[in-house]
């Protein structure tokens, strides 16, 4: 949270045990049982941005989806994977839901087929 959080918010979070709203339309980022930061409070939603799917390597659900459509998504999933076994992926510093983003594409994947 503490990279995900904007200032000068990020300088007082309070210790509890937080959960992440990954669901788009969802105004909360991050909640507990007495805090809550919104999702404008954090520094991987600002308005007019992009929604993201790879947060390490900056790739959009805009760009996979085109990469979908022109049948030229397998190169940049296989970058991405290779890049995490490499463990040159910092999932847990830059998505803010804290967890890795291939199980992002294969639900992508499946909404294009289904």
């Amino acid at each position: 949270m503490l990279h995900q959080v904007q200032s000068p918010d990020n300088q007082h979070i309070p210790e509890d045990d937080y959960a992440f709203c990954a669901n788009m339309d969802c105004h909360l980022g991050y909640f507990s049982a007495s805090h809550v930061f919104p999702k404008d409070k954090l520094r991987a939603f600002q308005p007019n941005q992009t929604a993201m799917l790879c947060y390490c390597f900056d790739i959009s659900q805009s760009d996979y989806s085109k990469a979908l459509q022109s049948n030229e998504s397998e190169a940049m999933k296989a970058f991405v994977v290779q890049q995490t076994k490499d463990q040159l992926c910092a999932c847990e510093s830059r998505n803010p839901s804290g967890r890795c983003c291939l199980v992002d594409f294969k639900r992508m994947e499946d909404e294009y087929a289904g």
